[in-house]
């Protein structure tokens, strides 16, 4: 029997490396088969892999949480009350937005599935999802996976990315019904200006469309560049629901937390699914992202070490692509930062 013919069109395809091989490291084994192999995974979405890199205030919230048992129950699938009160104040001073805890954000296990949940509500077979190209993969596979098409919207290196509203116009369809948006962008590293932002959200207006802003690399913007939230934009709040993550800002990959913020009416739906796509947060990680939040020396530090890696590379960018250049970049680099085991071989994920 062939199982896979049992299986929908959007996911018969796919493979985790069990019988082919796969060249992408987040798929199935992929890292773990390259590092036996003798190479090293340069993480550059887990910015001191491998390193130990828990902050002291998180890890002695996480710590004590344990150490009292409470981690052991389940919180609310839409997050702990607390940490969405922590996230909104997070929210407010970043955007100046006014967002209700109870209302407006809610907790995601990693911003990957948070992505996935953002899009689900409005996706459906015969749907288009503009996507400014390039971007990052699991755009492509997101929009299958809900049975709708990814329209890749070029954008070029010349004019460092900038999104055309004139490519975009050429793309839309009776079919559009989403712009999807990854800003920073993952891999071009570009911070999308006030003036595009501008020009995409009126192109977004006129055509009624929805905006999904994946925001997981907003915390640390280099070269004084301002950093906008679309959904603060003119007509954005009701048709955008922002995708962020602490993951990156804070180091946390591991603690798996994650949150979307959007208007009422779009979060109402997401607070009636949360539970069963995304079960409930971890109650551990839940403490530590408290702490996090509430420790306002840790983006400032972090920041400052990111620079200091830029500095050494003489990589020009926006957000914190590292890209190893050389040997002697690598020895540097291990000096400074204590990173552990770097060899010649790369794997950057």
């Amino acid at each position: 029997m062939d199982i896979k013919t049992k299986m929908n069109a959007r996911f018969k395809d796919l493979q985790g490396g069990l019988f082919l091989n796969v060249s992408k490291a987040d798929v199935g084994e992929g890292a773990s088969v390259f590092q036996k192999a003798g190479g090293d995974v340069m993480a550059w979405a887990d910015m001191f892999y491998p390193d130990p890199s828990i902050p002291e205030s998180v890890k002695k919230a996480t710590m004590e949480a344990v150490k009292g048992g409470f981690p052991s129950h389940y919180t609310l699938p839409v997050g702990m009350y607390e940490l969405r009160c922590a996230l909104a104040e997070h929210i407010h001073e970043r955007t100046g937005l006014a967002i209700d805890p109870s209302r407006n954000v809610i907790v995601t296990p990693g911003s990957d599935s948070g992505l996935l949940f953002a899009m689900m509500p409005f996706l459906e077979a015969g749907d288009e999802v503009l996507v400014p190209d390039p971007s990052y993969p699991s755009n492509y596979l997101n929009c299958k996976l809900l049975g709708a098409k990814a329209v890749h919207v070029p954008t070029w290196y010349d004019d460092n990315y900038r999104i055309h509203i004139e490519e975009l116009e050429k793309r839309v369809t009776p079919h559009t019904k989403m712009v999807l948006l990854t800003h920073p962008n993952n891999p071009t590293t570009v911070v999308y200006r006030k003036d595009n932002l501008e020009e995409l959200a009126r192109f977004i207006v006129r055509h009624d469309l929805v905006l999904v802003c994946d925001q997981a690399f907003e915390d640390h913007i280099f070269n004084g560049i301002e950093f906008v939230s679309p959904c603060t934009l003119p007509g954005m709040w009701e048709r955008t629901v922002t995708v962020c993550s602490l993951s990156k800002g804070y180091g946390l990959s591991g603690y798996r937390m994650a949150y979307l913020y959007a208007d009422d009416h779009i979060m109402d739906v997401f607070y009636g699914g949360a539970v069963n796509v995304l079960g409930a947060p971890c109650t551990a990680s839940t403490f530590g992202a408290i702490a996090a939040l509430k420790d306002k020396t840790i983006l400032p530090e972090y920041h400052e070490r990111l620079e200091r890696r830029r500095s050494i590379f003489g990589i020009i960018g926006c957000c914190l692509t590292v890209l190893p250049h050389s040997e002697v970049l690598v020895e540097r680099l291990q000096r400074i930062e204590g990173t552990w085991g770097l060899r010649r071989k790369w794997l950057i994920i």
